[in-house]
């Protein structure tokens, strides 16, 4: 039976994608597909690449995957945070974060992107105008895909665990986050995403004859490891949202 796990947002959180692999591992499942946004945070980013060289495991690029080996000396020096990430992974992981795809067609049926097919920093199933993120009328899905025309199309960017059925057939689905349950950003509005649960999310997609079974998935694990680390790095901010899911 073809199958796979689907992850996202891992933030460098390597303590919840252990668990979340050992979990789908205990599912029948060891094929990885990776919508992004990998390193970046204050836990453990070169073991959390070290972690994922181990994996069987189809990886696209997020914007803050981009965003790292973007960055510039002014940015970095005025975020403490990027120039930990930096520093911690070394070459190689930015080397290999710049070979990764914008999106990917893993099959006939499935394809793959952060964002929206064509802007990794828009959330493709959700509206957050209003502050907060709510599901977006269908219309507006359907335009944000544009030619896409897969059955299954994935995407991440949002933290917020999520399937969508289309009256074009298809079928959204979106992960969650692996690493980081709640956060605020001022882009493109401020808005506050929060999941209110410190658990692990992720998806898992098993093909019954013609038909793909989708199902998503809660995963706790020891998220004091990446609040200690997140102390160490002086993120308060990430430190209450891992261990609630929620923005104080």
């Amino acid at each position: 039976m073809e199958s796979y796990a689907v992850i996202s947002d891992i933030h460098s959180n390597v303590y919840a994608l252990r668990a979340v692999v050992e979990d789908a591992n205990a599912k029948g499942v060891a094929t990885f597909i990776n919508l992004g946004d990998i390193f970046y945070g204050p836990i453990e980013p070169k073991e959390t690449f070290d972690y994922l060289c181990g994996l069987d495991v189809i990886t696209i690029s997020g914007n803050q995957d981009r965003q790292i080996y973007q960055s510039t000396e002014s940015e970095v020096a005025s975020n403490p945070t990027m120039k930990f990430v930096l520093d911690s992974l070394g070459e190689t992981p930015i080397e290999w974060m710049k070979s990764l795809p914008f999106d990917l067609e893993i099959n006939d049926d499935i394809y793959a992107c952060h964002g929206t097919p064509s802007d990794d920093l828009t959330y493709l199933l959700e509206d957050i105008s209003s502050g907060s993120a709510v599901i977006r009328d269908e219309a507006e899905v359907l335009d944000l895909l544009g030619a896409v025309s897969s059955k299954i199309i994935l995407c991440g960017h949002s933290h917020t665990p999520r399937v969508l059925s289309l009256s074009s057939g298809q079928i959204a689905v979106n992960p969650g986050s692996v690493g980081l349950q709640a956060y605020a950003d001022e882009d493109p509005v401020p808005h506050t995403i929060q999941n209110s649960t410190p658990k692990a999310s992720y998806a898992i997609l098993k093909k019954q004859g013609n038909e793909w079974d989708i199902s998503l998935h809660r995963v706790g694990y020891d998220h004091e490891q990446a609040i200690n680390c997140a102390s160490t790095r002086h993120r308060n901010d990430w430190m209450e949202c891992l261990r609630t899911g929620q923005c104080s």
